[in-house]
């Protein structure tokens, strides 16, 4: 079996994609697999990938997200070893030792497996991003989080206790090169190292570094929500401050005014870029640091939560040659990511992509992104005007700001460029309301726009305590679900959802991940009548809805059903 075919046999892709990926691939030399291709231009996650070559190569594959290896197994092999190879063991069975490997054909490795253990190896094929999730967390290679901040305060007490306890007016006499001795000062190096390793393990979007009177709190967002991670003595606030300052090369003498920056890394292996922001406050500088996993951006439409009719509906926009998509939704409602995967979807390699962004979250190697500058005059209207002065055929725009940039990005529209772009609506019918508010001209809205995509995240139930219940439908008719009426008909109104206990996985949280709950609204020559005449929202909303549309709570109570997330949640989410 071609390794290409396996992945269109799977439903993953379409022939005609498979296609494109081999020209592709040709187009990059010929040396990249196909399914490393496949997994760039965003058409399969790296889980599928991983999945599908374990079928090529007839190795099973192990999801370890949802399995977890055995003590017993884990003792057999060292940690050097472990993370060196990128295998951990799962369990002995039948005088066998099964390992979970990245690359299960190295038989150089396989045999180092066998005589480190002593057992015959039976490999299994797991995401490398997975396997090291689990090395860390069965043989604490990122260090016991409690252990390793007692370990970190003692430095503290021997190295910098002629610097220790300053009130917040020590910190601002402080001279720059004493803080810069504080933040290069090895123990203040291990702390810093330490609360960005626990929030990559726990997965973070974000990393709050909080003063207080008496105390520094670290708190982490993990799945939207801000969690307590670490406490901390209030006299690592100016070192702890200057540190990240350093690293993310600002002024770290200026403390009385907001600085911002991005800084790269690779930790466990991957690339992260960290977008870092400080901010004077009462009891110092507040640092928060937003985690862009560069490797995360790849998911492709199909894996951030569509529903199939939505998900249809959205790759023929990405493929239109002319027109402009709006995404829609409050802050941290993941419009980056669909503006991201919508972009992959539609390069083909054959297309000149440019992006203006304020700033750019992710880096593309295959498309060109600007940067916005205002002091320089690099506004989103001005840098879209020189955009199209460069021979674009897809243009994203970070955010539609004011009546220029709305203008000049469907005036482009209309002239042969597909446009991306995100707005600021609580839903798809609003959208159009929104641009004649900035007043932009109704037949322009008309005649441009070929869709609007409205988005919220939810978080997922953990697949590891996840518990069914019975519950009634007029239960959640009372909670202003729209349940179809059919749903419950065969079972008298009963309804079997689901909801997570909690457990060591996700933290007692009961949720692990987030997926997207979306609203497509498409333009229909009914609703672009409605927009020339003005109309208001409401009336395009339930036109949109006679001709088929999904709302966002629609399309919630089919996740709730489905098993993917809980009424709770949405309840928090979607009607709060």
């Amino acid at each position: 079996m071609l390794t290409g075919d396996v992945f269109v046999q799977e439903g993953l892709i379409t022939p005609e994609q498979l296609q494109l990926a081999t020209e592709k691939q040709l187009e990059m030399g010929g040396d990249d697999p196909i399914a490393r291709v496949m997994v760039e231009m965003g058409l399969i996650s790296e889980r599928d990938r991983v999945r599908c070559m374990g079928k090529v190569w007839g190795v099973p594959y192990i999801d370890l997200a949802s399995v977890s290896p055995t003590d017993q197994a884990v003792a057999l092999l060292s940690p050097q070893f472990a993370k060196r190879f990128k295998s951990i063991p799962i369990e002995l069975k039948d005088s066998k030792l099964i390992v979970a490997m990245a690359n299960p054909l190295d038989v150089f490795v396989i045999d180092e497996l066998r005589m480190n253990t002593g057992y015959e190896i039976e490999p299994m094929i797991a995401v490398e991003e997975d396997i090291l999730t689990c090395l860390a967390d069965k043989y604490k290679l990122d260090v016991n989080l409690g252990d390793a901040i007692l370990g970190v305060m003692k430095d503290f007490d021997g190295d910098l206790d002629v610097k220790a306890g300053p009130s917040r007016e020590d910190d601002d006499e402080l001279s720059e090169a004493q803080l810069r001795e504080l933040g290069e000062d090895a123990p203040v190096v291990r702390l810093a190292n330490l609360i960005i390793n626990q929030a990559i393990a726990d997965k973070a979007s974000d990393i709050h570094v909080e003063p207080r009177k008496d105390c520094v709190m670290v708190r982490l967002r993990i799945d939207g929500i801000m969690m307590d991670a670490m406490k901390l003595p209030r006299k690592v606030s100016a070192p702890l401050a200057s540190r990240f300052k350093i690293v993310a090369n600002m002024d770290i003498a200026e403390k009385r005014t907001p600085q911002d920056n991005r800084i790269s890394a690779t930790i466990g292996g991957k690339e992260f870029d960290f977008r870092v922001s400080t901010l004077p406050v009462v009891y110092g500088e507040k640092i928060v640091m937003r985690v862009l996993d560069k490797a995360g951006i790849n998911v492709g439409l199909s894996k951030l939560g569509f529903l199939s009719h939505n998900l249809k509906m959205l790759e023929d926009m990405a493929q239109r040659s002319f027109g402009i998509v709006l995404v829609t939704g409050p802050t941290g409602s993941g419009k980056s990511t669909t503006l991201y995967s919508l972009i992959n979807q539609s390069n083909d390699g054959l297309k000149n992509i440019i992006t203006i962004e304020d700033p750019v979250e992710y880096e593309l190697g295959s498309i060109n992104q600007c940067n916005v500058n205002v002091k320089a005059g690099m506004t989103f209207a001005a840098g879209l005007r020189s955009m199209l002065r460069q021979d674009p055929d897809v243009i994203m725009i970070g955010e539609m700001r004011d009546r220029e940039t709305a203008t000049t990005a469907m005036e482009a529209a209309l002239t042969g460029h597909l446009v991306f772009s995100t707005l600021h609506t609580n839903d798809a019918s609003s959208a159009p309301s929104r641009l004649m508010d900035m007043d932009v001209e109704p037949f322009l809205i008309a005649s441009s726009l070929v869709g609007v995509l409205a988005q919220r995240l939810v978080r997922q139930i953990c697949p590891n305590c996840k518990e069914s219940y019975v519950a009634s439908r007029e239960t959640l008719l009372r909670y202003g679900f729209p349940v179809p009426e059919e749903v419950g008909a065969e079972t008298r109104g009963e309804l079997k959802l689901f909801k997570g206990a909690g457990c060591d996985q996700c933290k007692g949280t009961g949720y692990k991940s987030r997926t997207g709950v979306h609203e497509l609204l498409t333009l229909s020559d009914e609703i672009r009548d409605k927009i020339l005449h003005r109309c208001p929202s409401h009336e395009i909303r339930n036109l949109a809805i006679a001709n088929g549309m999904k709302t966002l709570q629609m399309d919630a109570v089919q996740k709730i059903l489905m098993g993917v997330t809980s009424v709770d949640e949405v309840l928090r989410v979607i009607y709060a």
